[in-house]
């Protein structure tokens, strides 16, 4: 009889030390999805690193397949002001800071939507918008309509000492 009541006390001891690490199990998967979503990118901190002269880099086009950029013979400049307005013009790089432009620029207003940064853009001919996936002092990738991915880097002029 003994033996028989110590059998149940262990088979109560077993499943009371199961339920407390069931318990500890959701405990800690409640705390990891806290923190995770805790660190999610906020996407406003993306805004300041916006402005900028870019070079594109690469296009992930929707099928998966690729384009690399070895060479650019224009960049983009986007302007932003307090207001999250400004534009985007093609300017084609010249030597020591210098740039070759024409009067073209497309409008553009940064908005939040869905916690996510939009690139609205418009033209007299077209409005469209891009969203922001990353952006950084050194990259910037934004997915387009069509589900193309283009990455970013950083422009750096090109400078030369020129003697007289």
């Amino acid at each position: 009889m003994i033996e028989k009541n110590r059998f149940k006390s262990t088979i109560a001891d077993c499943f009371g030390t199961l339920n407390l690490l069931m318990n500890f199990k959701s405990i800690f998967f409640t705390l990891l999805s806290v923190f995770v979503l805790s660190c999610s990118k906020n996407p406003e901190r993306f805004i300041e690193h916006i402005e900028g002269y870019w070079e594109i880099q690469e296009v992930t086009l929707a099928d998966g397949s690729k384009k690399e950029y070895k060479f650019n013979e224009t960049i983009d400049y986007l302007s932003i002001n307090d207001s999250l307005k400004g534009f985007r013009k093609k300017l084609k790089p010249g030597i020591n800071d210098t740039y070759f432009t024409s009067s073209d620029a497309e409008q553009i207003a940064l908005k939040i939507e869905d916690n996510k940064v939009i690139i609205h853009y418009s033209t007299p001919y077209a409005n469209w918008s891009e969203t922001v996936l990353n952006a950084d002092n050194k990259q910037l990738r934004i997915l387009n309509e069509d589900d193309n991915i283009y990455l970013y880097k950083r422009y750096e002029s090109i400078k030369l000492e020129l003697q007289d």
